[in-house]
């Protein structure tokens, strides 16, 4: 923004000192010399060896002395007022080489002003605490850039290589090159797809309205019950009513990936998926829970980053998804003002708790049914 230059804060501050000072020794020599010379007759002569003076001479003979004292105290006031402003606004100049320098795209730099705290040093913390969340959002964002481009690299090349294949062998089996084209564009388009939801659900532009979390966990297990049977997996859904307010499109997408992942990463046969739904605390709760193979405990954090798989068998699997499942998961609570906890169970599998703001009725209370529980 182009602004007409103006006297700059140190000055100000200068100024703003040196005139309270002068304000303030000229109403305590004025209340001095009233007091002072307030009692004497101003006809009264007095007697000084061989002077004889009277109360206007001494006046006049104090003027000159007061003259050079307020000068002094003037420039007395600009030199320690431009010293102490300089001082005092010290750490608000390494703030501004900061941001300049974060205006370059430079994240890194931090002012770690040291020093007890104060005004300028809140601030100081509250910009390097800013840079550090913008410097791991912009990493973020670029690993994410560069994951997204590999992903959508692969099915375009392996659809370039099927059509080349196909173009130099005339006698290739046409039936099943379109089924493996149509399952690799299949591929792309759900990523692209997963992509946009991403977005959508990172900017939060959505219309919040009634959601029962129980319903779309029954819905959620009716539709994937065909896949958990499949693969010998059981999938119980308990709990009760748990509302919330939402996109309702939205948190069925967050319950299917759960549920979907909870499926697909499981044990070989055998396995189990639980979904249980409740209301605690003013918050609607979800939790799913699935055997498994055990989880290393640094892989947990991860997991909610884009295009991280729990297993490498999900690169090969027909239903691993691409690898967004729990980013959209963590990006759809997020935009609904809740929270993601992962923990690795101890025998294997994942616990994951969502927990959401409870909807609460006009009279200002929870949401209460015969399933809330405090």
């Amino acid at each position: 923004m182009d602004r007409e230059p103006g006297l700059s804060v140190r000055l100000k501050l200068t100024l703003s000192y040196a005139g309270f000072l002068m304000l303030a020794v000229t109403l305590l020599l004025a209340v001095a010399g009233v007091f002072y010379f307030g009692g004497l007759p101003a006809d009264a002569i007095y007697s000084t060896g061989s002077f004889m003076i009277n109360r206007t001479s001494i006046v006049r003979a104090f003027l000159p002395f007061l003259a050079f004292a307020m000068a002094a105290l003037l420039v007395f006031g600009l030199v320690g007022g431009w010293v102490l402003a300089g001082r005092m606004l010290a750490p608000l100049t390494r703030v501004t080489e900061a941001a300049r320098l974060a205006g370059t795209g430079s994240l890194s730099h931090r002012i770690r002003l040291p020093g007890p705290g104060d005004e300028f040093r809140e601030l100081a913390d509250a910009f390097d605490a800013m840079l550090a969340r913008l410097e791991a959002h912009v990493a973020e964002q670029r690993r994410f850039a560069a994951n997204a481009s590999h992903e959508l690299r692969t099915p375009l090349a392996i659809s370039k290589a099927l059509l080349d294949v196909a173009r130099g062998d005339p006698e290739v089996d046409r039936a099943e090159l379109v089924e493996r084209l149509h399952t690799v564009t299949t591929r792309a388009i759900d990523l692209t797809e997963a992509l946009l939801l991403l977005s959508r659900a990172d900017r939060g532009g959505f219309t919040r309205e009634p959601v029962d979390l129980s319903l779309i966990a029954e819905e959620v297990a009716e539709t994937l019950l065909p896949l958990a049977e499949r693969r010998g997996i059981t999938l119980e859904v308990t709990g009760g009513t748990t509302r919330t307010a939402g996109s309702a499109a939205l948190v069925l997408r967050m319950m299917t990936n759960l549920v979907q992942n909870a499926v697909v990463h499981n044990l070989p046969e055998g396995g189990t998926v639980v979904v249980h739904t409740e209301s605690r605390h003013g918050a609607s709760v979800v939790r799913v829970e699935n055997t498994g193979l055990p989880l290393a405990p640094d892989l947990v954090p991860t997991l909610t980053e884009p295009f991280q798989r729990g297993a490498e068998r999900a690169r090969t699997d027909e239903h691993g998804g691409v690898g967004l499942g729990l980013a959209i998961v963590h990006s759809v609570v997020r935009a609904h003002d809740g929270t993601l906890t992962l923990a690795a169970r101890p025998t294997g599998g994942l616990l994951v708790t969502i927990r959401l703001p409870g909807l609460r009725l006009p009279h200002g209370g929870p949401t209460a049914d015969p399933w809330h529980r405090g």
